[in-house]
């Protein structure tokens, strides 16, 4: 939809491949328009350990694409690119709310809401209206502006998600807002930063600069041990700690829901586990 709605007849669209979803993103906008779609930046050579720095010229594309959180790698955009003016698109559907961006840097913002907001099934989209002046013409349910004149319901809307997004947006003013909670992840986020990297058991692949407050990666160095702590986790009641296929080893995800008492069990569970291990493992 966002080259659909975004990109001009003879434009460019550059993408930033960050991580798994900035790829999706940038083969779905290449199989429609090929040669218009380029790749600005790729981190893949670093196993998308990073952010991949990039320079483009002004008014050299349309719109450029990012995805702020990588769920998968564990990095996250803590300042946005420099971009001579030109439009801003960003994936932020795994720290939409949990990270303190400025919107109006936006030109446009997608993000499903079953990460920060409510049940899967409801996607926000938050838009310029000026930029939507492109005559090509989308289909009617792709175009965004169908969707903005029928206030959102050209369709028959998701109404319990949308009941639920409301009290999740409720409780959010309550914490104190996007700044209260936002410190509130750097708390619990550093506190599993630094139990990880005091560790001689357990090490984080990415780069300090780019951490993730909301997905953090963690290894072992050993497939078999990390079966094991993933087993005994969940014995403990940590559940869902297997790193994706892609990547392997554990994954600890600390979305807004997650509490801070959650953080400190499981870092104890952690150190507990490392201090029964170290002879096993020969650490």
């Amino acid at each position: 939809m966002v080259p659909m709605n975004l990109l001009s007849e003879k434009g460019k669209a550059g993408y930033v491949i960050s991580g798994s979803w900035g790829k999706k993103a940038y083969e779905e906008a290449n199989k429609l328009y090929g040669e218009q779609i380029k790749i600005l930046a790729d981190s893949s050579e670093n196993n998308h350990t990073n952010i991949p720095d990039f320079h483009c010229d002004k008014d050299e594309f349309d719109y450029i694409h990012i995805t702020t959180n990588n769920t998968i790698e564990g990095t996250a955009y803590h300042q946005l690119p420099s971009l001579n003016g030109t439009p801003l698109v960003a994936d932020m559907s795994s720290n939409i709310l949990s990270a303190n961006y400025n919107i109006r840097d936006f030109d446009l913002v997608y993000a499903g809401a079953q990460k920060n907001i409510g049940p899967a099934g409801l996607t926000i989209v938050i838009v310029k209206e000026d930029r939507l002046k492109n005559e090509k013409t989308a289909p009617t349910m792709l175009d965004y502006r169908t969707h903005i004149q029928n206030a959102s319901m050209y369709n028959t809307p998701p109404t319990f998600a949308i009941y639920v997004a409301k009290l999740t947006f409720e409780w959010l003013k309550e914490q104190g807002g996007v700044n209260k909670i936002v410190e509130t992840n750097q708390e619990k986020a550093q506190l599993l930063y630094d139990t990880i990297d005091q560790s001689e058991l357990f090490s984080s692949p990415v780069e300090k600069e780019f951490r993730s407050l909301t997905n953090i990666p963690f290894v072992s160095g050993n497939q078999e041990l990390d079966a094991t702590f993933i087993k005994a986790a969940q014995e403990k009641g940590f559940v869902n700690l297997k790193g994706h296929r892609s990547v392997g080893g554990m994954r600890a995800s600390l979305y807004n829901a997650f509490p801070i008492e959650g953080v400190q069990a499981f870092v104890s569970f952690m150190k507990e586990f490392e201090q029964q291990n170290k002879r096993t493992w020969q650490i």
